[in-house]
């Protein structure tokens, strides 16, 4: 039988949908819960470990059958996973059907700190794991770098946190899943890669620029398609290219509210419609023909976003990465897409030199919800300047 670790940061993630950059710090997470966020880390979690309990077995919780994953097919029962007490872990095994074996207990399972993280991941891979899950962001990330310490353990990210640009997290939950039961078939067509983990560059960000800081490498199986890429740094792009962008989305807007997502190329068509725009929030324009832009909610949450009500979302992809939605932008969740109106009312903004530099790779979306990623997935409309567009697949 095979030993899977898992450990959860309870809290990561908790800002995402209510307009917070992130949950480090309790002031951070009490602020959180105040705005009434709700914890979805171990929701997440879950997720994964019901993918990979289908993969492992019959797709049903008992042993004997093979399913195909990405690297092959494994049979034999789900592996045995050892974990820490509580929302850090147990409760997600537990929700996904499977029992698990408890190594670490934290002193208060409510207030869960960097500490708790970096002590129930060495208490886990003591126990000699064949891999490592663990479900929060990038600084959950540089928890497990830390406790690993130099120790080579295979190790694969449940997408959790609000931004993620390390490049060790599956792209989604069940992807996480997939990647995971690939790797513990043994089947050899799934080899260990070196990835990045990086977090937000907080110098920069105060220089009114999105870079990423590199702290490390983890050890993370090589699944190209299921495993995230690295953010990378990214311009605004030309002055000229983005003004054609900014001049099609005025025009296809006309008079009225535009959510407009966080980032370089955003900011940038922001100031080319006349104002001034968030790095790193949701902002709510209001677009009027022949006047600039007004700035009429700033770093809105989900709610927020609900009742200003705009009728068209207007988002651009991460560097690198390539994702459209579920990586820094929570706060447009499925409820605030569909209340805009749904796929036809989503605009994507992007150059033509970004979009090169994704490689033909596709934009991503983990909303969070797996019927609205079905129903946006396909080809989409990108506008990369004034009256040009480019198809390009959008998928999970």
């Amino acid at each position: 039988m095979t030993r899977i670790g898992l450990v959860v940061n309870p809290v990561a993630g908790l800002g995402g949908r209510v307009g917070l950059g992130g949950t480090d710090g309790p002031e951070h997470r009490h602020r959180a819960l105040a705005l009434g966020a709700r914890p979805l880390a171990g929701e997440r979690a879950a997720a994964a470990l019901r993918e990979l309990r289908a993969r492992s077995g019959t797709g049903a919780g008992a042993p004997g059958g093979a399913v195909a994953g990405p690297g092959g097919g494994h049979r034999g029962a789900p592996p045995e996973v050892v974990t820490a007490a509580g929302a850090m872990g147990a409760g997600s095994v537990a929700a996904a059907g499977l029992t698990a074996r408890v190594v670490y207990a934290p002193g208060a399972e409510d207030e869960t700190s960097t500490e708790d993280t970096v002590a129930a991941v060495r208490a886990v891979v003591a126990e000699g794991v064949d891999l490592l899950l663990f479900a929060g962001g990038d600084g959950t990330a540089r928890d497990v770098l830390a406790a690993l310490d130099g120790l080579r353990c295979p190790v694969l990210g449940v997408p959790t946190g609000v931004k993620m640009h390390s490049a060790v997290f599956g792209v989604s939950p069940r992807a996480a899943g997939e990647v995971a039961a690939a790797w513990l078939a043994r089947s050899g067509a799934v080899r260990l890669r070196d990835a990045e983990v990086m977090d937000r560059d907080v110098d920069e960000l105060r220089a009114g620029r999105v870079a990423s800081r590199l702290y490390g490498w983890l050890s993370v199986p090589d699944v190209p398609v299921r495993v995230q890429q690295r953010k990378t740094g990214s311009t605004a792009g030309a002055p000229q290219a983005v003004g054609g962008i900014a001049a099609e989305v005025a025009e296809r807007v006309g008079d009225g509210l535009l959510a407009l997502g966080p980032g370089s190329t955003t900011r940038a068509v922001a100031a080319a419609l006349g104002t001034d725009a968030s790095l790193t929030g949701v902002d709510v324009l209001a677009l009027r023909p022949g006047r600039p832009a007004e700035v009429v909610l700033r770093d809105a949450g989900e709610d927020a976003l609900l009742a200003a009500g705009p009728r068209w979302i207007a988002l651009s992809p991460i560097g690198g990465q390539g994702f459209l939605l579920g990586r820094g932008n929570q706060q447009i969740s499925p409820r605030v897409l569909g209340a805009a109106g749904g796929r036809d009312r989503l605009l994507v903004l992007c150059t033509e030199q970004k979009l090169a530099s994704l490689g033909g790779r596709p934009l991503l979306l983990d909303t969070g919800d797996e019927v609205l990623d079905a129903e946006l997935a396909g080809h989409l409309p990108v506008i990369t300047g004034r009256r040009r567009t480019s198809l390009y697949r959008l998928t999970t």
